[in-house]
């Protein structure tokens, strides 16, 4: 299948891809792999920004779960969002790049406020921009923060690196006859409830035209590939399934 060309991307990376072989926490060795992966990507889309997920410290729905008032929770996955992009940030300096941090939780000793036009012009000047502590709003999950920012910016698509190849009709790792899809639209990942994201998150790319490409982040180059039109991935569009 052959695919377009993205000049601006959001890539969508979980807390997970950060923490390595551990069971928690921030692994440099897979942070500095991560920045690589990046910074590889840059030669095929020059403008890139991020938004990184926090559940490789702290979840705010599964502790909500055990008994923490919701709001509060996801605050305090907010925060964790916050932690992994200045790791990040800090790999990706350290190879070269220029990047900035903006946080939609104001917080000026370690990041830029969340300002929609200082960002694009970042973006323009070919800085890396990594968006942190979510919408800044408790009740929505980093996926849905990835596709706002994603139409706020601009962008040709959403890129989400998971631990598989793809989108498939049933988990891989689970179901071994699981159909894995080329393409899909945005209906049959909402009527199917397929979690490529959640719902909120596939409707906002939907009503804005902003294809989700899901692709194995953990596979080193994967990413590059990707943009390259030569790797494996999903895309889920307007048009029809494959």
């Amino acid at each position: 299948m052959t695919r377009p060309r993205f000049n601006r991307i959001l890539l969508k990376l979980s807390g997970e891809a950060l923490m390595g072989q551990n069971q928690f926490g921030i692994d440099p060795e897979a942070v500095e792999s991560l920045a690589r992966e990046i910074i590889a990507a840059r030669d095929h889309c020059p403008g890139l920004c991020l938004v990184v997920g926090g559940g490789n410290i702290f979840r705010g729905m599964a502790a909500a779960a055990k008994g923490f008032d919701r709001a509060s929770a996801d605050y305090m996955g907010m925060l964790a969002t916050v932690m992994n992009a200045i790791a990040l940030q800090g790999a990706l300096e350290k190879l070269g790049a220029e990047t900035r941090v903006q946080s939609a939780i104001p917080m000026a000793s370690v990041s830029e406020p969340y300002i929609r036009r200082r960002a694009l012009r970042h973006i323009d000047k070919g800085r890396i921009v990594l968006f942190a502590a979510g919408t800044g709003n408790p009740y929505f999950t980093t996926d849905t923060a990835a596709a706002l920012r994603a139409a706020e910016m601009g962008c040709d698509a959403l890129f989400k690196g998971t631990s598989v190849d793809g989108i498939y009709s049933a988990d891989p790792k689970k179901v071994a006859d699981a159909k894995r899809y080329e393409t899909l639209t945005f209906s049959k990942v909402l009527s199917d409830d397929l979690k490529v994201m959640d719902a909120s998150a596939v409707a906002l790319c939907r009503d804005n035209n902003i294809p989700i490409v899901v692709f194995n982040v953990r596979q080193p180059g994967n990413l590059a590939e990707v943009l390259a039109g030569r790797g494996v991935a999903t895309i889920v569009q307007h048009g029809s399934e494959t």
